[in-house]
């Protein structure tokens, strides 16, 4: 499961694992507290409709970590290229049972 969000419209983005079954969980809320729950994906932020976009074309069930890093990096890059308020990067975060990888994403800053 992906979670994607940009510079920050006040939307909240929850993600985790399920504490006896690991099993992820994804959710977001918008402005006045309405869940969004899903199996796939969810993004939030100024570039809304690009990160959709490029999720529905990227994303796909049951990828590995490196695969879901890769998934979420490039929708994020390519949607922020679309929509010069979002920003100029980004951190990733891959929650896996074990552990949670942090990565920053360095994007062009023209």
């Amino acid at each position: 499961k992906a979670v994607v969000s940009t510079q920050s419209t006040g939307e909240p983005v929850i993600a985790g694992l399920d504490p006896k079954t690991d099993e992820p969980f994804i959710a977001s809320t918008d402005l006045i507290g309405c869940p969004m729950i899903t199996n796939d994906f969810v993004v939030a932020g100024t570039c809304l409709e690009q990160l959709y976009g490029m999720c529905e074309t990227l994303y796909k069930p049951d990828m590995q970590p490196e695969e879901l890093f890769e998934c979420i990096s490039q929708a994020l890059l390519n949607a922020q290229d679309r929509d010069a308020y979002s920003g100029w990067g980004g951190v990733v975060y891959v929650i896996e049972p074990n552990k949670i990888t942090k990565r920053e994403l360095k994007a062009r800053m023209d």
